[in-house]
C-alpha cells in the first residue's frame, strides 16, 4: 500500500480520506503494524526510505533574474522603454533617463511584492511539530517527528501537537483544537470508537486527528495513517504552490490602455509623416516631429503616479486596521463584487456569550458581549436581577457554572481573555456579572473531587464541601442527558418533585434556544453526606443557559453597506448548518430566497452544477478547505471579482485562488497571512467593507488622473499636429523640451493630487464594475475628446495671438529675420516666433492647471464639491506655476525653454482663454451626468 501512494500520490490522497471509514484491524493490517509493540526500527527505516520524511516539500524558489524580466511584461511598460530608446536616439537623453528610471522603480517595487506562495507554504512547514512519542518495537520513545511514517503508533496528551494524520486507536476524554484546519470555533471531542456512516467532512471525522492541530485535553493512542505531503495540511501546501495569481482589474485595464495608446502612436506617427511630405515638408524633419508626437502621445508619468497613489492608499488602509501586502490589491478591493467572509472571529465576535438563562419556569435575557463579566440580566418581565433579589435557584444555577469549570478570566488593561475552553469562560463571565468569582468560592467551598466530562456521559461534575452544610456534586452538560438523570428540580420555593409534564416542558425550552443556533447547557446538583462517585442520578434540576458567539453589530452595518453598494456577501464556515443560518438572519446576510449548501452537498454537485446554484447561495456551512476553493472557482466563472476572508490553514488555498484574499491578524495562521493580499489587524468585517469603499475611491482617483493625463497629452497632440496641418510643417507651437517640461513635471503634480481626492458622494452607491470594464471606457473617452479639443481651441488662439504680438521669423539661406507681416494661416518658409510659443505654452499650462480641479470629480460640478477642498492640490497648482514662472522670468532659462517674459496683457489673454477647457469640463458633467446627481441626491 505505501509503495503504490509513492506512485500515485494523487490516488493516495483520495484513499486517505477514507481512512476514517476504515476499522482499525483493516488498518493495522494493511500497514502492516502492531498496536502494541509498533513497528520495528528496522521497518520504518525502510517505510521512510519509500515515502519520504514527514515533511512538506520546500517551495522551489523562482530564480531571481525570472522575477525582475517578469516585470517587463506589461504592454505599457514596453511602449516606455520603446520611447525611452527613441528618445535617446533623437537626443532628447533626460527624456530618455526619466523614463528608463521611472520603469527601474516599478519593476523594484514589483520583484518586492513577489514570493506569497513561497512564504505561505514556508509558515506551514513551521507548524508541523519537531518531536513525538512513538512505540517501536515495544519501547515508547520520543523521536524527531520528521522520521513518522505511516504505522507508526503514536502516543499523546493535553498540550501536544499532532505530528501527522492519525487514526485513533485509543481515547480518553479527548479534545482537539482544530480552527486552524476545520473552522471550527470551540475544540472538538473525539473518540477512537467512533464509526462512521458514509462519506464525511474533515470536521466530522471523530476518530481522526490531522497533523498540526492540537491536544487541549484528555490522552490518545492513534496510528499514523498518512505523512508529509500525504497529510491534509500537505494537500493545502499542494494546492497553495500550484495556484496560478491572475492578473488584476486594473493590470488589465492599464493593459489594455497601453495597447490603445501604442496603435495611437503608430497612427499619429503615420499620418503626421505622410501629410508632411504631401506638403512639401523636409523628410528627416518631418520624421523627428512624428516621433516627438508619438512620444507625447504617451503619458510616462503615468505608471509612477499609478504606484505612487496605490502606495499612497496602501498607507491609508494600514491606518484603518487594514494592511495590504501587494499594492495592486488596493485597487482590485475597489472592483470587488463578492465577499465570501469565514463566520468566527469576522462576522461574530469570536467570544462565547451567554444570552439566555432559563430556570424555575423562567426565561432571562442577559446583555453585554465578550469575556468582560459587564451587563444586565432581566427576566420576561423586565426585572433587573440582581446580587441582592436573586432567587436560590438562580444563585445556584450561577455556583455550578462557577465551580463546574476548569477554565479562568485574564484581565489585563481593563480587557478580558478566557483561558481554557471559551464555552466554559462565557459561564465565568455571566456569574461575573452578579459578582460570583471563582476565586471567592474556591476559598469558601472545600474541593473534594470530580467526574470529568467525557463524550458517552455528556456530563461534567465536581464535589465541594460546605456548600449547604454539606457535600454536593455540582453537574453540567447536555441538557436531555442531564435532564434524564434528575428526580427533582430546585424552584424559588424549594425542591419539587420533577414530573413528566415539566420534564416535556424544560425539553421544549431547550429546543427553542437551540433553534436559535445557541449552545444550551443544563445545570443540576445532589446533596449527599460524603464524596458519592454515582452522585450523578436522582439529581436536582436547576436551569439551562444559551449561549453563542454573537454577531459583530458593526457587521451587520457593513453587511447593508454591502448591499446597497451592489456587493454580495456569502458566509463559509465550518460551524454546523443551524448556526451559521441563525447568525446569517441576525445579520441580514439572508434574504427570502437565499439558499443554504452544506459541505455534504457540495461533495455531490459538479461544477457546473455549484455555478448555477453559487450566486443564489448565502450560507456555506461545515465546508471543508478545497470546498472554498470550489465555491471560489464557481464565482470566477460568474464573472464575480471575489474577496475571501480566512483564519486558519485550510483558508490559506481559498485566500490565494480570491481575487483578494484577506487573512484575520489576531486570530489567523501565519500560513493565511501568507497567503492573502491583505491582513485585518482588528478581524473585523467592517474593516473589509471599508477597504472596499477605500479601493473604489483609488479606483476613482486613477480614473480621474488616467482622464487628466490622456487628454492633456492629446490635447498637446492636437495643438501640434492640426497646427501643422492648418499653418504648415514649420509652424509647430510647441518646442520639444517644453512638451518635456509640461509631461514630467507640471501634469505630473496635479495627477498626484487627483490621486488623493476625498471619495465622493456616490461612491458606495454605484454597483460594482466587472471584471472586463475598460479605464477607457466611453465616459471618459467623450470627456477627453470634449476636454482636448478645448485644450486645442485655447492653445491654438493663444499662439495666434502670440503670432500677433511676436511676429514670425522668415528662414532664408538658414538666416532668421523678423517678418514685417502676419499670416495666420502661415507661409513656406515661416517659423513661429519665441512669444509665440511661449503665449502657447503658459497657456497650455494654465489651462491644465485650472482644469485639474474640474477634473476632481468625475459626476459632480467641482464647485459642489468645495473648489479648494483639495489641499493637495492647491499645493500642486502652486508648484506647477512657480515652476511655469521660473522658466518665463529666470534670464538664463529663456534660451533653454525657448521663452520670453510675458507682460500684464499677455496674462489677460492667457487667463481667459485658459478658462475654456475647465468650462468645457464642467458643462460636460452638467449634461452627462445629470441622471446620476439626481439619483445622489434622491439618497
Amino acid at each position: 500500500m505505501i509503495e503504490q501512494t509513492k506512485e500515485k500520490p494523487e490516488q493516495q490522497k483520495l484513499d486517505k480520506r477514507q481512512f476514517y471509514q476504515a476499522s482499525v484491524e483493516t488498518l493495522i493490517t494493511d500497514l502492516e503494524t502492531d498496536e502494541k509493540l509498533g513497528l520495528t526500527e528496522t521497518v520504518a527505516k525502510q517505510r521512510l526510505e519509500k515515502v519520504g520524511y514527514n515533511k512538506l516539500k520546500e517551495v522551489e524558489k523562482e530564480p531571481f533574474w525570472h522575477k525582475i524580466l517578469a516585470q517587463f511584461e506589461d504592454f505599457t511598460v514596453i511602449i516606455l522603454i520603446v520611447a525611452a530608446i527613441i528618445s535617446g536616439f533623437t537626443g532628447d537623453a533626460l527624456e530618455a533617463l526619466i523614463i528608463i528610471a521611472i520603469v527601474i522603480v516599478n519593476a523594484i517595487l514589483g520583484v518586492v511584492q513577489e514570493g506569497r506562495a513561497e512564504k505561505a507554504v514556508e509558515a506551514l512547514q513551521k507548524m508541523t511539530t519537531s518531536e513525538a512519542k512513538v512505540i517501536r518495537d515495544g519501547k515508547l520513545k520520543q523521536i524527531n517527528a520528521e522520521l513518522l511514517v505511516p504505522g507508526d503508533i503514536v502516543q499523546l496528551e493535553a498540550g501536544d501537537v499532532v505530528p501527522a494524520d492519525l487514526r485513533l486507536l485509543t481515547s480518553s476524554n479527548l479534545k482537539v483544537e482544530e480552527a486552524a484546519l476545520t473552522g471550527e470555533s470551540v475544540p472538538v471531542e473525539k473518540n477512537a470508537e467512533f464509526e462512521a456512516q458514509g462519506e464525511l467532512q474533515l470536521g466530522d471525522r471523530k476518530n481522526m486527528l490531522f497533523s498540526t492541530t492540537a491536544v487541549t485535553y484528555g490522552q490518545a493512542k492513534a496510528m499514523v495513517v498518512a505523512s508529509g505531503e500525504d497529510t491534509e495540511i500537505g494537500f493545502i501546501a499542494d494546492r497553495l504552490a500550484n495556484i496560478e495569481e491572475q492578473m488584476t482589474p486594473l493590470q488589465v485595464g492599464i493593459n489594455q490602455l497601453g495597447k490603445v495608446l501604442g496603435v495611437a502612436c503608430i497612427v499619429i506617427t503615420i499620418i503626421t509623416f505622410l501629410v508632411g511630405l504631401l506638403q512639401g515638408g523636409e523628410p528627416f524633419n518631418l520624421f523627428m516631429t512624428a516621433v516627438s508626437l508619438a512620444v507625447a502621445a504617451i503619458p510616462e508619468g503615468l505608471p509612477a503616479v499609478v504606484t505612487i497613489v496605490l502606495a499612497l492608499g496602501m498607507n491609508r488602509m494600514a491606518k484603518h486596521n487594514a494592511i495590504v501586502k501587494r499594492l495592486l490589491a488596493v485597487e482590485t478591493l475597489g472592483s470587488v463584487n463578492v465577499i465570501c467572509s469565514d463566520k468566527t472571529g469576522t462576522l461574530t465576535q469570536n467570544a462565547m456569550t451567554v444570552t439566555h438563562v432559563y430556570t424555575d419556569s423562567e426565561l432571562y435575557t442577559v446583555s453585554g458581549t465578550g469575556y468582560d463579566p459587564v451587563g444586565e440580566i432581566k427576566s420576561a418581565s423586565g426585572e433587573v436581577v440582581t446580587t441582592d433579589n436573586k432567587s436560590k435557584n438562580f444563585a445556584r444555577l450561577l455556583e455550578i457554572a462557577t465551580l463546574c469549570n476548569e477554565a479562568a478570566l485574564d484581565e489585563a488593561d481593563g480587557t478580558y481573555k478566557v483561558i481554557g475552553d471559551p464555552t466554559e469562560g462565557a459561564l465565568l463571565t455571566l456569574s461575573g456579572k452578579l459578582a460570583y468569582s471563582k476565586a471567592d468560592l474556591q476559598a469558601k467551598y472545600e474541593y473534594v473531587a470530580s467526574l470529568p466530562f467525557d463524550s458517552n456521559r455528556k456530563m461534567m461534575s465536581v464535589f465541594y464541601n460546605g456548600i449547604a452544610g454539606s457535600c454536593l456534586s455540582l453537574t453540567k452538560g447536555a441538557p436531555d442527558i442531564v435532564l434524564s438523570h434528575c428526580q427533582f428540580e430546585l424552584t424559588k420555593s424549594g425542591l419539587v418533585e420533577l414530573t413528566e409534564a415539566r420534564r416535556a416542558e424544560i425539553l421544549t425550552n431547550n429546543s427553542n434556544l437551540a433553534k436559535q443556533a445557541l449552545r444550551v447547557l443544563a445545570y443540576a446538583y445532589k446533596e449527599s453526606s460524603e464524596t458519592d462517585f454515582s452522585a450523578e442520578n436522582g439529581m436536582i434540576f436547576v436551569g439551562l443557559t444559551g449561549m453563542i458567539d454573537p454577531a459583530r453589530p458593526e457587521a451587520k452595518a457593513a453587511i447593508a453597506v454591502c448591499k446597497q453598494a451592489g456587493i454580495k456577501v456569502k458566509m463559509i464556515t465550518g460551524d454546523y448548518k443551524d448556526t451559521a443560518v441563525a447568525i446569517a438572519h441576525d445579520l441580514g446576510l439572508m434574504q427570502a430566497d437565499d439558499a443554504v449548501l452544506t459541505g455534504q452537498e457540495l461533495s455531490q454537485m459538479s461544477d457546473d452544477e455549484l455555478s448555477q446554484r453559487v450566486n443564489q447561495t448565502a450560507v456555506y456551512a461545515r465546508v471543508s478547505p478545497e470546498h472554498k476553493v470550489k465555491i471560489v472557482e464557481a464565482l470566477r466563472k460568474q464573472d464575480a471579482i471575489c474577496a475571501m476572508t480566512g483564519d486558519g490553514v485550510n483558508d490559506a488555498p481559498a485566500l490565494k485562488q480570491a481575487d483578494i484574499g484577506v487573512a484575520m491578524g489576531i486570530t489567523g495562521t501565519e500560513v493565511a497571512k501568507g497567503a492573502a493580499s491583505m491582513i485585518l489587524t482588528d478581524d473585523n468585517f467592517a474593516t473589509i467593507v471599508n477597504a472596499v469603499e477605500e479601493g473604489r475611491i483609488i479606483y476613482a482617483n486613477i480614473r480621474k488622473f488616467v482622464g487628466f493625463l490622456l487628454s492633456c497629452n492629446i490635447g498637446e497632440i492636437l495643438v501640434i499636429f492640426l497646427s501643422i496641418m492648418i499653418l504648415g510643417p514649420e509652424m509647430i507651437p510647441l518646442e520639444p523640451i517644453q512638451l518635456l517640461w509640461l509631461n514630467l513635471v507640471t501634469d505630473s503634480f496635479p495627477a498626484l493630487a487627483l490621486g488623493q481626492e476625498f471619495g465622493e458622494r456616490d461612491i458606495m452607491l454605484a454597483p460594482p464594475r466587472s471584471r472586463n470594464a475598460k479605464i477607457l471606457d466611453k465616459e471618459m473617452t467623450w470627456s477627453i475628446v470634449v476636454q482636448a479639443t478645448a485644450i486645442f481651441i485655447c492653445v491654438f488662439l493663444g499662439f495666434t495671438y502670440g503670432r500677433y504680438i511676436y511676429p514670425d521669423f522668415i528662414i532664408s539661406n538658414g538666416i532668421k529675420d523678423v517678418a514685417d507681416f502676419f499670416s495666420p494661416l502661415g507661409l513656406p518658409g515661416h517659423m513661429p516666433s519665441a512669444g509665440a510659443r511661449t503665449m502657447a505654452f503658459t497657456t497650455l499650462i494654465c489651462a491644465e492647471l485650472l482644469r485639474a480641479y474640474s477634473c476632481r470629480s468625475e459626476h459632480f460640478s467641482v464647485f459642489s464639491i468645495g473648489f479648494f477642498s483639495n489641499k493637495v492640490m492647491n499645493r500642486s497648482v502652486l508648484l506647477s506655476m512657480f515652476l511655469l514662472l521660473v522658466v518665463l522670468y529666470v534670464p538664463f532659462l529663456d534660451p533653454v525653454f525657448d521663452t520670453v517674459a510675458l507682460t500684464l496683457v499677455d496674462w489677460v489673454v492667457v487667463i481667459v482663454l485658459s478658462a475654456i477647457p475647465f468650462v468645457a469640463g464642467e458643462i460636460f458633467k452638467l449634461l452627462y451626468h445629470h441622471d446620476t446627481r439626481k439619483k445622489v441626491k434622491s439618497k
